[in-house]
Order: structure tokens, then sequence, then C-alpha cells
């Protein structure tokens, strides 16, 4: 065989082994995009689980399971199943999720179940509306929340009261509170999310040289720009929750849910004021 047949061969083989190394590849191609591409969501969930943390439990719930009277449910089947109907959006779930993020609400779309965190119910959270946030961050939160779709459970808007409500009587006789009782109702309704966890609220714990609640109630109402009529801690603490607007303490905004005194029993009103007050 000549040189010239040799290279001529040789050049046959190399084509012909790149062509089935390229074949190989392209047939593999797909399997690798979709390895990258669940790479890069698993990664964009992590940060945005973190910024989800940093930016949004205050208001909708280490789990996003929302604030009770104040902010919605995010980790809810109806946030997957029903509300882009509900609010007339045609185009996707994660694009009306990052649009609600970045440009906030002025008022919410259910002010009777949950009027929001002040004005606006939920401010923007872009840097194009003068948030603290990029877009590709807001993206990331849009890709975590988007990660409970499959196991999101269905959550009720308000729980049906277990016997009578109480009413905005602050003179009422309760019954005896139970402070254990209370403490878990806090955190089912809520409350540590704005009055601990975050500074929404006046701070029920002690601070500095500041009491905590249940030495503060006592206090509160022999102030004299106190606008309440309680008389007693106890009163001051059943008008604080039932009748939020009665005395607002400075600094503060109106943001708190009015409707308590028709979603608590006596007991519940009890208990709650039992935990209130071991917060010294």
């Amino acid at each position: 065989m000549s040189r010239t047949q040799i290279e001529i061969t040789l050049g046959i083989l190399l084509v012909l082994a790149t062509g089935t190394f390229m074949i190989v590849y392209g047939l593999n191609e797909p399997r690798r995009m979709v390895e990258f591409e669940e790479q890069h969501l698993g990664r964009s969930i992590e940060v945005g689980a973190q910024l989800f943390e940093t930016n949004c439990t205050g208001c909708h719930g280490p789990q996003g399971e929302g604030t009770p009277g104040l902010c919605p449910p995010l980790n809810d089947k109806h946030l997957f199943t029903g509300r882009l109907e509900e609010v007339g959006w045609s185009g996707t779930l994660e694009d009306y999720i990052v649009a609600t993020v970045s440009s906030g609400r002025l008022v919410s779309t259910r002010p009777e179940l949950y009027p929001g965190n002040g004005t606006p119910a939920m401010p923007a959270w872009s840097d194009h509306y003068g948030g603290p946030l990029r877009e590709d961050q807001i993206r990331y939160i849009a890709d975590f929340i988007m990660n409970w779709e499959s196991t999101a459970p269905e959550r009720q808007a308000a729980a049906t009261p277990s016997g009578p409500v109480v009413g905005t009587d602050i003179t009422k006789a309760l019954p005896a509170g139970d402070a254990t009782k209370g403490e878990q109702l806090a955190t089912t309704q809520g409350c540590v999310a704005c009055h601990i966890t975050t500074a929404t609220g006046p701070a029920w714990l002690p601070s500095g040289s500041e009491p905590g609640i249940g030495d503060r109630a006592a206090l509160r109402i022999t102030q004299p720009d106190y606008t309440g009529k309680a008389e007693t801690a106890e009163q001051y603490l059943f008008e604080s929750i039932v009748l939020p607007d009665a005395h607002l303490v400075p600094n503060f905004q109106p943001v708190m849910p009015k409707n308590y005194g028709g979603t608590l029993t006596d007991q519940d009103m009890a208990d709650l004021i039992a935990y209130l007050l071991t917060l010294k």
C-alpha cells in the first residue's frame, strides 16, 4: 500500500471516528441538558430558600404557612390550583409570583381574610420599584415557592371557632386561662410572627430596660396618652386583641386584624391573656 493510500485510509478512519463521537455525544446531549437544568434549579431553590428566610418569613411564615388574619399562605394547594383563575392572571404561576414579589400590592386581593402588613398591603421587593432585591434574586424566591407545588397542603383560610365567640366587651368575665395553651394559640394564630419573631407589632418580650408585655400591660393604662378603656392589665390585653385600634402604641401602624372578637372563644381569650401575663 502506497503512502498516499495509507494517508487516505487514515483520513477516512479519522472522519468515521469523529462522526461516531459526535453521534454518541449528540445522543447524550438531552440527558446532559436535563441534568444541568436540574442542578441549576437545585442551586436556585437553595438560594431562594435563604432569601425567603431572610425577607419573607416574618409575614408568610417559615414554611410558607402564612399568618392567620394578616398574610396568606404560599405553601398552599390553592396557590397552585386556583390562584391564577381567582385573580384573572393569564400567564404562568411563576411569572405571577415574580410580578407580585417585584411590585408588591397596594391593597390586598382578599382584605376580609388577609389585610396585609400595612400600607401598602405588601411592599415592593424589586430594586426596579425601590426594593432591596435584584431580578435574579426574586427569580430564586419564585423557584423556592414553586418547589412546594407537589406537596402543598390544603389550608383553611380561617379556623371555625370551637364555641361561642368572645366578642368585644372587655369587661366580660372569662374562665380561668391556661398559659401553655395560650402560647400554642399565639403560635397557630400567627401572633408571634409580628410580636416576637419580627418587630411588626409591639414586642412582647422584655428588652433592655423595657419589661415584657405581662408587666407593660398594667403600665400602659396609666400613661397619659392611653386612649383605650381598660382598667386592668387583663382588660388591656383583651382590648388590644379584639379592639386593636382603641389604643395605638406610638411608632406602630394599625395593621393588626380586627376580627379576633369573632374568631376566638372565651376560653381562647382567657388562655391568651394567661400566656401574655407570663411574659414579664
